[in-house]
């Protein structure tokens, strides 16, 4: 997904690069637009002109190399010229659409065209930008007395011979004055209050101003918000006839300050906050959504026109802790003004009653009789890709799911950032856990598509340029885990579908039994893009926002998804731009809460929990003894099924030592550290977004480092403990250094990096079914890890998740680790979200 200017006026929805730049950038020259701004058939002239080999589309492309983000590979510039292989195909168009999506500007484009020296491409483009038409002054809301005179004024550069239309409301004003770039509406009457808006024409091209409102107000003598005229004729004084109000707003809150006054010529609004200008802020009514402390202080207006200015009073506004509940969805209001001809949409409420997860397990038993032989969830979240936008959400939406997924009995495996390879073999382990009567769910988050109805995830590894190969199709998932007999399906895909224009390939996956326990909940519709919401410290996708509200819901799962679907449609952010779609077969009234009921098949359920704990087990904590008399504790936690804390403290040291610590060093190249945020003192300087209670609630001062993806650890895991310390009466600092190796921790057993074939992935979990029922060391994944008691692996409710452990690695089952919040901040759980913050999850 592409992201980058994102406001409305100050909002900019990523793939709609027309209405980003003539909304935000309406004071700037026209050469300063991007190539999206131009019309299609524009477009497609510009493309056959470039569609030759002496001053071509390849000599363009060389020429914008010289600015390295309009650099494109050798793959990017085949997959252009492949175009001649359809019919209507242009490769020149095809190179015009990339540099679009790159937004370049129409300026850059034009000075390339020079250096090339094709004349015919220069003269049409320089003759369609003169034709764009661009508001350079905006009708203004007014306020007046009856029988007063007001003036409201839209003017627009572009093409000779532009001509105006004002309406009020839906009805254009057809009595002579509605023609010209100023409407007077004199004396003024009752008749005349509204709201206006001009619409530019110049041929087939028009643009729509912003709304003004015109009210009347009772007429007032001066007044200290007042200026007195000194202008006869219709030039009257300005009088600021609403002030300001102090408020006290909380956390994520809306902050709304108005002020409103009467002038002629009408008056203009600049907002100060502290005395400091508020240079996006000037309209008469100041709106900051989702407020923080930062936003505490004195605010003031000042308002002005060519003769006159006054100040308001000062509001002062304080900022409480965040009050954010369910109720802060924002029904959309379409009570307001519409542009002329379009429709009005009421959407109803409904509540949002939810089960809180903590009281899914004194839930009364459901009456259907519906159970799981088991439960298994398969979660990816992809966000640090190679080629393409990196995303945010992902790690909080993964961790989310997961937690809550636990406490309904799912055994989660949770990865981030895998490729190609390590996605497929996640797929692959992830079969292996399924079998007749299982619940199977799996989540992806990243960037991804949808082609002739098959939906592919995109690893992190995928080229700019990326077709089917290099993605993973959900629908053949599918079909392998309808092999499985499963009891129930979920997918649930947190990415774009929009259609991928590089792949022409109609993928044809096998074909689907009459199961009827499929379901498909999609974050977006077809052919539209998913958003994730930018805050300061974590990330959340709109889906998995509203999602984890509902999820524990004892309830039919489709049903529990269209309630999902109702609080979105309610949020004014995803109103039009993003709404989820269900997919579903489903003919029983199966929930994720449904109760798991091993006695029909114990011992491949004894063989599932072998699997998933295998992939969870971490090294056993150790205490180091040094030479100069310090114990130091080595602890381990995990994050995900592929993302571990390891931690120090100083258990013990002699007196006369003044200070020492132990840090970390020397890792293999296989895993993913960030040298920066290695051995900090907080999980969160360390990178972890997630609180982890066994770990931040010690009082002994630690130092973490986070290791990141262990799927790609091809051995043991190595590393050097280094001791550092001082003695009392000796400045300089003294060294003791330990080699550790903890062998392969968590996922990185599985061996993800190494392709799979059906046969052995079909065998290894009947050789743990084997090494279960006969207690022989078979020579398979699990062949290291000695037969485990079946009933100390029964799943619980807090028995998922690996934690760290004094005890030896090969004899006992994992311990939970709990986390004490998922999303530390209040404000990622704030729901209503402002605009700015949307961030698109994907764009091809």
């Amino acid at each position: 997904m592409t992201s980058q200017n994102r406001y409305f006026p100050s909002v900019c929805l990523v793939g709609d690069v027309s209405l980003r730049y003539f909304v935000t950038r309406e004071k700037m020259d026209s050469w300063k637009l991007v190539i999206g701004v131009l019309r299609e058939d524009v477009l497609n002239n510009l493309g056959k002109m470039l569609d030759n080999s002496s001053r071509g589309w390849r000599q363009l492309a060389s020429v914008l190399s010289q600015e390295p983000m309009f650099r494109y590979s050798e793959n990017e510039l085949t997959s252009c010229s492949l175009q001649v292989l359809n019919a209507a195909g242009s490769p020149g168009r095809s190179l015009l659409a990339r540099l679009a999506e790159r937004s370049c500007s129409l300026e850059f484009l034009l000075c390339c065209l020079r250096k090339m020296d094709h004349q015919e491409a220069v003269q049409y483009l320089t003759y369609k930008v003169k034709e764009l038409i661009q508001i350079t002054v905006q009708p203004q809301s007014q306020q007046a007395s009856v029988g007063s005179r007001v003036t409201l004024t839209c003017r627009a550069s572009g093409p000779p011979g532009l001509s105006y239309q004002w309406f009020r409301g839906k009805e254009e004003i057809l009595d002579g004055s509605g023609s010209t770039p100023e409407l007077v509406l004199c004396p003024l009457n009752p008749g005349h209050q509204g709201h206006y808006i001009c619409r530019v024409n110049h041929g087939e091209n028009c643009m729509f101003s912003q709304w003004a409102h015109v009210r009347l107000v009772q007429s007032a003598g001066a007044s200290p918000g007042c200026s007195s005229s000194l202008f006869p004729g219709s030039v009257s004084g300005l009088c600021i006839t609403r002030q300001p109000q102090s408020q006290a707003v909380s956390e994520g809150d809306t902050l709304i300050l108005d002020c409103s006054a009467t002038a002629n010529p009408p008056a203009q609004y600049e907002w100060y906050h502290n005395t400091v200008l508020m240079p996006q802020h000037k309209t008469r009514c100041l709106k900051i959504p989702c407020v923080t402390t930062a936003h505490r202080g004195e605010y003031k207006c000042k308002v002005f026109n060519l003769y006159h200015d006054a100040w308001t009073n000062a509001a002062v506004v304080t900022i409480g802790p965040s009050s954010i509940t369910d109720d802060s969805l924002v029904e959309v209001d379409t009570r307001g003004p519409v542009f002329p001809g379009s429709q009005e949409v009421n959407r109803s409420t409904s509540g949002a009653g939810i089960y809180p997860a903590e009281q899914m397990a004194t839930m009364p038993p459901s009456a259907k009789n519906l159970h799981a032989t088991d439960k298994v969830a398969l979660l990816i979240g992809n966000m640090n890709y190679m080629y393409h936008t990196p995303l945010c959400a992902p790690i909080a939406d993964v961790h989310e799911l997961a937690n809550l997924l636990r406490q309904m009995d799912f055994k989660v495996v949770s990865l981030l950032d895998l490729n190609w390879q390590e996605m497929n073999s996640a797929v692959t382990e992830f079969l292996l856990l399924l079998d007749k009567g299982v619940y199977g769910l799996l989540y992806f988050a990243g960037h991804g598509y949808e082609n002739y109805g098959n939906s592919f995830m995109v690893p992190i590894d995928a080229p700019a340029s990326y077709t089917s190969d290099h993605c993973v199709c959900v629908q053949n998932i599918l079909t392998q885990m309808q092999k499985k007999q499963t009891g129930l399906n979920v997918f649930l895909l947190d990415m774009c579908r929009k259609r991928n224009p590089y792949d022409d390939v109609i993928v044809q996956p096998g074909l689907l039994k009459v199961t009827a326990n499929i379901v498909f909940g999609y974050a977006t519709c077809a052919d539209a893009e998913a958003y994730e919401v930018k805050k300061e410290d974590v990330s959340n996708g709109i889906f998995i926002s509203f999602l984890k509200k509902r999820v524990c819901e004892d309830e039919k799962v489709t049903v529990m998804l269209d309630k999902v679907a109702e609080d979105m449609g309610r949020c004014r952010i995803t109103h039009g731009r993003q709404a989820l779609e269900l997919r579903s077969n489903l003919s029983e009234r199966r929930s994720l809460t449904d109760q798991i009921h091993i006695t029909d098949c114990s011992a491949s359920y004894s063989a599932r929990n072998l699997q998933w704990a295998v992939s969870h087990v971490l090294p056993k904590s150790q205490r180091l003894q040094f030479d100069c008399g310090v114990i130091v504790q080595l602890g381990f936690a995990a994050e995900f099924s592929n993302v571990m804390v390891i931690y120090t403290r100083i258990l013990e040291k002699p007196p006369e030592i003044d200070s020492c610590s132990a840090q970390l060093t020397d890792f293999p190249p296989d895993v993913d550290i960030d040298l920066k945020k290695s051995n900090q003192e907080t999980l969160l300087e360390a990178g972890g977004l997630f609180l982890i209670k066994e770990l931040s609630s010690s009082e002994v001062h630690s130092l973490y480092t986070r290791i990141r993806s262990l799927q790609r650890l091809r051995r043991e895991l190595t590393f050097t403990v280094c001791l550092h310390y001082t003695y009392s009466n000796i400045d300089e600092e003294v060294q003791e250094r330990q080699s550790i190796t903890v062998g392969k921790p968590l996922v990185s057993k599985l061996n993800l990096h190494e392709p799979r074939s059906s046969h052995s992935s079909s065998a290894s979990l009947a050789s743990s079914l084997n090494t279960l029922n006969s207690g022989d060391s078979a020579s398979n994944t699990w062949s290291s890890y000695p037969q485990t008691d079946r009933g100390s692996l029964t799943s619980s409710r807090s028995a998922n998740v690996p934690e760290e452990t004094e005890s030896p690695l090969s004899y006992d089952v994992p311990q939970p680790l709990v986390t004490s919040k998922s999303l530390p901040h209040s404000q990622v759980d704030d729901t209503n979200f402002k605009f700015s913050d949307m961030y698109n999850f994907h764009s091809l």
